[in-house]
C-alpha cells in the first residue's frame, strides 16, 4: 500500500510539471484588455506589459514559426485587443482606422521594432565578427593631417584602397580582442571594433577622407568597410529555442568584464548551434566561475576578455578582505561542497545578431552584474 501511495505520488507530479510546461503564457496581473499602441513603444516593451514571461508572445498570438520570423507589422494607432473568452487566452489587432477620403500606407519603416533600435543600430549591418585577416583587405588610413596620433569628428585621413570603389561613405573599425569559448578554448573569431564614420572628399592612390563620427580614437592602421545603403528593419518576435541551447558570455562591448541591462554581450553560440535572429535565453551564475579569487584580480574589471590590456588597473594591490578577522573566523568552504553549488538564474537576454560560431545578445533583464563566463541557456 505505501508503494503504491509513492508511486502515485510520482505520478501525479510527473503529470503537474507536465501540465506546468504545456500551460498557456501566463498575463501579468495589471495587463489590460485592450492596449494602443504609441510612438515609441517596442514590441519587448509591449508583451512585458500583457506577460510574466515575454518570450512567449507567440504563444498568445498562435503564431507558427513562419509568423514569428516574418510578423505583421503593428503600428503606431493599432489597438492589441486580449481575448478571453472561451479556454485559450488569445491576442488579436484592430488596426487604426483611416478616412473614406485617403487611403494611408503606412511605411515598413514606422512599424514598431522589437526593441530600441537606438540602441543597437551600430551593431545591425556592421561586421562585428571577423577571421583573423578579414579585415586586412580593406582600404587602410596610412596617414593623417598634420600627422596627428588620434582623429576625431572633422579630422581628416589619407586612406590607400579605395581608388577603385565607387562608394562615398564608410564605416570605420579596428580589429579587437579575440573571442575564445569558455568551455572549449577555441577560437571563435574576433570583435571588430566600430570606431565611427568617414566621408569620401577626393578620390586617388591615396584618396582624402573626413571623419564625420567617431565613438572612439581614430588611428593610422583603421580599415574602411562601406556603409550599407539602409538600415534594416529590426521587426520580429522574441521567442525562446526550439533546442537545447547552452554556452557562455564571451565579452562584453567595451572589454570589461561586467555589464548590466540594455548592454551588448557576446555569445560563444551561433547559427552552427541552432541560434537566431529573436531568440531569448536566460543568465546564469556559475558559482564555480564567479570564485572570489578572480574577482579580486588587480585587473579585474579592466584587463578584458584577451587579458593583454596594460591600462591602469582599478586597484593597486590585493583587496584584504580574505586577511580580515571575521573571514579568518569563518569555516572554510571545502571544495566538493562548492563544485555542488546551482547555478542561479538573474536575467534575460535577446540575440539580435547571428553569426556562424558567435551571436549578439542585448541584456534585456539582469538583477545583478552580468559577467564574461556566466551561462546562457533557455529560458
Amino acid at each position: 500500500m505505501r508503494k503504491a501511495i509513492i508511486s502515485l505520488i510520482f505520478l501525479l507530479s510527473f503529470v503537474a510539471a507536465t501540465i506546468a510546461a504545456t500551460s498557456g503564457p501566463v498575463l501579468q496581473p495589471s495587463a489590460p484588455d485592450r492596449y494602443t499602441v504609441v510612438p515609441g513603444d517596442t514590441l519587448w516593451g509591449i508583451a512585458v506589459r500583457f506577460l510574466r514571461d515575454p518570450w512567449r508572445w507567440p504563444e498568445l498570438w498562435k503564431m507558427n514559426a513562419q509568423q514569428i520570423r516574418n510578423p505583421h507589422r503593428i503600428y503606431p494607432g493599432d489597438t492589441l485587443v486580449l481575448d478571453r473568452s472561451g479556454g485559450q487566452l488569445r491576442m488579436r489587432l484592430e488596426q487604426a482606422r483611416v478616412g473614406p477620403r485617403a487611403r494611408i500606407e503606412p511605411r515598413d519603416a514606422d512599424a514598431i521594432q522589437t526593441i530600441s533600435p537606438s540602441v543597437i543600430e551600430p551593431f545591425l549591418s556592421k561586421p562585428m565578427v571577423v577571421s583573423e585577416n578579414e579585415l586586412n583587405s580593406s582600404p587602410e588610413i596610412v596617414a593623417t593631417q598634420e600627422d596627428r596620433v588620434a582623429l576625431g569628428p572633422g579630422a581628416v585621413a589619407y586612406v590607400r584602397g579605395v581608388a577603385n570603389t565607387q562608394e562615398t561613405r564608410w564605416q570605420l573599425f579596428r580589429r579587437g580582442d579575440p573571442l575564445i569559448d569558455p568551455d572549449t578554448k577555441q577560437l571563435l573569431g574576433y570583435i571588430a571594433v566600430y570606431l565611427g564614420e568617414a566621408e569620401l572628399r577626393r578620390r586617388g592612390e591615396l584618396s582624402t577622407i573626413e571623419i564625420t563620427k567617431a565613438v572612439q580614437e581614430v588611428y593610422r592602421g583603421d580599415r574602411l568597410v562601406p556603409t550599407p545603403p539602409d538600415p534594416p528593419i529590426f521587426a520580429y518576435v522574441p521567442h525562446a529555442p526550439q533546442n537545447q541551447v547552452q554556452g557562455r558570455i564571451v565579452s562584453t562591448y567595451g572589454g570589461l568584464w561586467e555589464t548590466g541591462p540594455l548592454a551588448i554581450v557576446t555569445l560563444s553560440r551561433g547559427k552552427r548551434d541552432g541560434l537566431e535572429v529573436g531568440h531569448v535565453l536566460a543568465l546564469y551564475r556559475d558559482q564555480r566561475s564567479a570564485r572570489y579569487a578572480d574577482r579580486t584580480e588587480p585587473l579585474f574589471g579592466r584587463q578584458g576578455p584577451s587579458g593583454d590590456d596594460k591600462r591602469i588597473p582599478y586597484y593597486p594591490a590585493d583587496l584584504p578582505a580574505r586577511g580580515s578577522p571575521l573571514f579568518k573566523s569563518a569555516p572554510p568552504v571545502r571544495e566538493e561542497d562548492f563544485a555542488q553549488l546551482p547555478a542561479e538564474r538573474y536575467g534575460l537576454l535577446m540575440v539580435f545578431r547571428t553569426f556562424e560560431r558567435a551571436s549578439f545578445a542585448l541584456v534585456m533583464q539582469a538583477s545583478r552584474p552580468v559577467s564574461v563566463a556566466d551561462i546562457i541557456a533557455n529560458p
